[in-house]
């Protein structure tokens, strides 16, 4: 369908990303002659300028503590966003209403080529994403084929996948949501049409399904591992396996994204320095896992814009 025109920009290495990033500028977005944060504190001039966001919000919390970082180191500019989904901040970056659009999703699988044409892609980390149950759900296990089902109104009760007998609360995401585009992916294959992903209940934000699922019994959803808090629902194994950080690092958790932060080509000092901050050691050395989120660095394999995974080289 797209000509996957999207400019991509491959994560810097943890051990040379700072050193290239402040030697070099960063290629694309705002071109080779940038001026870095950490070069502008060097030359004794202050960095100025707004940087607005929007888009996932499973990974807004790290943009926003990276952002805190950020501006305590650079009290002239100014970070705001929203957490509206993926596909809105995708959206909102091509038109420019933003300065940066954060997706847990390739540009190009949610606009035309057209849109993407001179957007360019910062991958500042990975997340793992997984079912979770209402606390007194008895289910801790469920297969991608009993995700399928359940998730499509094939399977309605628990007592269908070895629980009791209670019918299932199907909370979804809604459309746009790149969680939602992720779990569909994996659960469904790529290229399903929506109208296939069924649910009782179509929720905005990450949050969101937080509180609801932690009000409501016998229901299903899914979220990212940074919004996974047991003392509310519980998360489950898919296919016996754990929903863990280390199992998403080879692809034996199948359930994971590599998150997203575009900005035009042309984008101005103070985005740029922020984008560059991101893939900084100040945020990759430390704080992506704090947040709950896993290092590019560390994935054994990466997984293209149709979803096909492979070793990394």
């Amino acid at each position: 369908m797209f000509d996957y025109a999207c400019s991509r920009r491959q994560f810097l290495g943890l051990a040379g990303g700072l050193a290239a990033v402040a030697g070099l500028g960063l290629a694309g977005c705002g071109g080779g002659g940038t001026t870095t944060a950490g070069s502008a504190a060097a030359e004794g001039s202050s960095l100025v300028g707004t940087v607005t966001y929007d888009g996932a919000s499973s990974f807004q919390a790290l943009v926003e503590a990276a952002a805190e970082q950020f501006m305590n180191e650079n009290p002239d500019v100014s970070i705001t966003g929203s957490g509206n989904g993926s596909g809105t901040g995708l959206t909102a970056v091509a038109d420019g209403t933003v300065t940066i659009g954060n997706s847990d999703v390739f540009a190009e699988t949610k606009l035309e080529a057209e849109q993407c044409a001179d957007l360019v892609d910062h991958e500042v980390a990975v997340v793992g994403m997984g079912p979770v149950v209402s606390m007194n759900v008895t289910v801790e296990d469920l297969t991608l084929e009993q995700l399928k089902g359940i998730f499509s109104g094939e399977i309605t009760n628990w007592s269908e996948v070895g629980g009791e007998d209670a019918a299932i609360y199907v909370m979804n995401r809604k459309s746009g949501s790149g969680t939602r585009a992720t779990f569909e992916a994996a659960v469904f294959g790529a290229g399903q049409p929506e109208s296939t992903f069924k649910g009782e209940a179509e929720l905005d934000k990450s949050g969101d399904v937080v509180t609801q699922i932690g009000s409501t019994d016998n229901a299903i959803s899914y979220l990212d591992f940074s919004h996974f808090d047991d003392t509310k629902f519980k998360a489950i194994k898919v296919n016996g396996v754990e929903p863990t950080s280390e199992n998403v690092a080879t692809n034996d958790f199948p359930i994971w994204a590599t998150e997203h932060m575009y900005c035009k080509n042309d984008a101005d000092e103070a985005t740029t320095a922020f984008l560059e901050y991101m893939l900084s050691d100040a945020v990759q050395g430390s704080l992506v896992e704090e947040q709950g989120f896993i290092p590019v660095s560390s994935m054994t394999v990466v997984k293209d814009a149709e979803g096909n995974v492979t070793p990394k080289e």
